[in-house]
């Protein structure tokens, strides 16, 4: 790529994950049952087993996994391999990382990017709830909209409300993983976290038109099918990092956030958390950890407007903080990370390869800001709803 011919890319395992101190849990993604991925209270006992046996390691003192320790590690990192200052790319929990380190060590930042943006000061648990509920009403408000779409699914709203306010059920789908056919009980906590998962990426939020269609006429597998694409059980993540970051952090602040719960995901997602951290240790944070100070340097901020995380309203907020040497770039109709879309690399490229702050804080984005949307999954055509 153009960034490894002009520049070095160094990649660093943060304390807890990868290769470096890791906290991953031993779960065989296979031997997870349907229940034991969907239902909040096994996932819960699940977490807890994992810290219970990583505090087991060498390694296991799950305070000392705090992102303030973490960024210390990579300023250590910075030092020992020469440089003096350093551009800095973050994603998604990555922001809140590069956010600190930025913080910590002003004089050694060139330039910063981050894309899907986690505040310091944001409650994880807790504002997600309004974040997921805006993205799936931005799914269903665009397949009304869509003339394809509303004649394929005439009745999406209303099957996704059958969903959601039914009792609660015991249904029966094939396991993504195994492909062998499962019992399944499904609360209301359960089904919104069925849609949570596809929110992420519009190329899956394309699919739970159908797949909601498909579950309110009793069949199962596709939005089973859909709530784990990006990962099963573990989905990749270093789980004990995960909690020993969220539980310093984040789970102190849930009784005093201010967010308002989606009507239809309400606390459920908080309330899993705050039982995890209830028993889980904690670092210490500096209050100052939860500030974002006026940047002394070009810093390019990144949203998807579909994002159910980390949308604009976070990264606006952070733009505003970080002041006039920020740029706040809003890719309407993308997910949870932008950086690869369509001509963002180039953008990215640019931001960062320009050598005047001015040129760096003044990149043209309107190639990436009318990527449409993905249309909805139909299955008669093999495709979108065109």
């Amino acid at each position: 790529s153009r960034f490894s011919n002009f520049r070095d890319i160094v990649l660093i395992d943060q304390r807890g994950t990868g290769k470096s101190a890791n906290l991953e849990c031993k779960t065989d993604e296979r031997a997870v049952s349907l229940n034991e991925m969907i239902a909040m209270n096994r996932s819960r006992k699940r977490m807890l087993d994992c810290k219970d046996e990583i505090e087991k390691r060498p390694h296991g003192k799950l305070a000392f996994y705090t992102t303030t320790l973490a960024m210390q590690d990579a300023d250590a990192v910075r030092a020992a391999l020469g440089y003096d200052k350093i551009n800095i790319a973050g994603a998604s929990y990555g922001t809140r990382a590069a956010l600190e380190y930025a913080r910590l060590y002003p004089q050694r930042v060139r330039r910063v990017l981050i894309d899907g943006v986690a505040p310091p000061d944001m409650v994880l648990p807790s504002a997600p709830s309004a974040d997921n509920q805006a993205a799936l009403e931005g799914v269903l408000k665009a397949c009304e909209t869509t003339a394809a779409c509303a004649k394929t699914y005439p009745n999406l709203r209303k099957d996704w409300r059958a969903l959601v306010d039914a009792p609660e059920r015991t249904v029966k789908a094939l396991h993504p993983m195994t492909g062998r056919e499962e019992s399944v009980t499904l609360d209301r906590t359960a089904i919104v976290s069925l849609v949570r998962g596809p929110l992420y990426a519009p190329a899956l939020a394309a699919g739970l038109p159908h797949a909601i269609s498909e579950a309110a006429a009793g069949r199962w597998t596709s939005i089973l099918g859909l709530a784990t694409a990006l990962g099963g059980a573990s989905s990749g993540i270093s789980w004990g990092m995960h909690f020993s970051v969220i539980c310093s952090e984040d789970a102190p602040r849930i009784a005093q956030s201010k967010e308002t719960p989606g009507a239809d995901f309400g606390d459920g997602f908080a309330a899993m958390y705050q039982a995890v951290c209830a028993q889980w240790p904690r670092g210490e944070i500096a209050p100052a950890f939860y500030t974002v100070p006026s940047a002394q340097f070009p810093v390019l901020v990144l949203s998807g407007g579909a994002d159910p995380v980390t949308p604009p309203r976070h990264g606006a907020r952070v733009t505003t903080a970080l002041g006039d040497k920020a740029q706040h770039i809003v890719v309407p109709e993308a997910g949870h990370g932008v950086i690869g879309i369509g001509c963002m690399t180039d953008i990215v490229f640019k931001f960062f390869d320009a050598k005047a702050e001015a040129d760096a804080m003044k990149v043209d984005a309107s190639c990436a800001t009318s990527i449409p949307r993905p249309t909805a999954w139909n299955p008669a055509v093999g495709g979108g709803a065109k």
